[in-house]
C-alpha cells in the first residue's frame, strides 16, 4: 500500500485514468465485436452501417491516447477489408 502522500495521490490519479481509458476501449471493442459478428453471419450491409460508429470510437480512443493513431487506422482498415472479402 502507498505510504507517502505523493504515492497516495498517484494511486488516485491512476484509478481515475484507468476508468477513463476503459470507457474508450470498451466502446471500441463492443462496436468491433458487433461488426465482426455481422460479417461472419453474412450481413455485410448491416455491418457497413456500423462503420461510422467504429471509426468514431477508434478516432476518439486515439485522440485520448488510449490507443495509438496507427492502431486506430489499422482497426478501421482491417474491418473494411474483412467486409469486402466476405461479400
Amino acid at each position: 500500500m502507498a505510504i507517502t502522500k505523493a504515492a497516495k495521490k498517484a494511486l488516485r490519479q491512476n484509478e481515475r485514468r484507468r476508468k477513463g481509458n476503459s470507457k474508450y476501449k470498451n466502446a471500441l471493442k463492443s462496436v468491433d465485436k458487433e461488426i465482426k459478428k455481422l460479417i461472419i453471419a453474412g450481413k455485410s450491409e448491416e455491418a457497413k452501417k456500423l462503420y461510422p460508429k467504429l471509426y468514431k470510437a477508434a478516432d476518439k480512443a486515439a485522440k485520448a491516447g488510449v490507443i495509438k493513431k496507427n492502431k486506430a487506422a489499422r482497426i478501421k482498415s482491417r474491418r473494411t477489408k474483412l467486409s469486402n472479402i466476405k461479400k
